[in-house]
């Protein structure tokens, strides 16, 4: 979605998401990456098993891009069930220069293998669902449905490597520590490593990261930054699949 709606022209997209490049306190003083702590990497690994033995969550999710010189950034906002890998979004996309909604909001449904999205526009009648095969994907649905699954965002911190402790900090009234690093991305990416933050909890919980990929598009290269917040642990979630009947199969603009 984010590909095909927001092209870049007129130049390279980039925005300046100097995340790693900075220099943060703890660094040597002689400037090179501090020793990795093998006690910290494993515990931002093991980010996404704690979130499956937690349930289930409220998720507010966040995409930034450059696109023909203008942040585009859409927002999502819903509840996530790690354990059986499903969830439900609501995602806004950005206003028109003349700030009239471009877009009602669309409704994503996450589920193994599946994203389905209602009000996705693009020649579908008002009411029918769209389903996308994310296992066709080369991104895994990282950027193509416009809100990176919650799962999908911890899962990708199993190859988290370069860990570094920043320290801890207040995140909506929760004590988090703060750890950054880099990840290997799925193969649709431009650049196979990932810069991240992540943020947990005392007891272990994801409560935010946020991944800076980069893909191609139609040759320039683009650099996102996706966030996912997570909070209200444990919250229900109640997710119906469309019937087939409800499934729109014609062509999409």
């Amino acid at each position: 979605m984010v590909v095909r709606q927001y092209r870049c022209r007129g130049g390279a997209c980039g925005a300046a998401f100097a995340v790693v490049l900075v220099a943060v306190a703890g660094c040597s003083p002689q400037g090179g990456a501090a020793a990795v702590d093998q006690r910290d990497a494993g515990t931002v690994q093991g980010a996404a098993g704690v979130l499956v033995r937690a349930g289930s969550a409220r998720a507010v999710t966040s995409m930034e891009m450059a696109a023909g010189g203008t942040r585009v950034t859409i927002r999502g906002t819903g509840t996530y069930d790690f354990r059986k890998r499903t969830g439900m979004l609501s995602v806004v996309l950005p206003r028109d220069a003349a700030g009239a909604e471009e877009h009602r909001p669309i409704t994503e449904l996450l589920a193994p293998g599946a994203l389905y999205m209602k009000n996705r526009g693009a020649g579908v009648p008002a009411g029918k669902w769209v389903r996308v095969d994310t296992t066709t994907l080369s991104d895994r649905n990282l950027v193509t449905g416009g809100a990176t699954d919650p799962l999908t965002a911890a899962e990708l911190l199993r190859s988290a490597r370069k860990v570094r402790y920043i320290g801890t900090q207040e995140l909506d009234g929760v004590r988090v520590r703060h750890y950054r690093g880099v990840t290997a991305a799925a193969k649709g990416f431009a650049r196979r490593d990932v810069p991240f933050d992540a943020y947990l909890d005392e007891e272990g919980r994801l409560r935010k990261v946020r991944h800076w990929f980069s893909f191609v598009n139609e040759g320039r290269t683009v650099d996102v930054a996706s966030t996912t917040v997570l909070y209200g642990f444990g919250v229900p979630v109640a997710v119906n699949l469309p019937a087939a009947g409800d499934i729109y199969a014609g062509k999409i603009r």
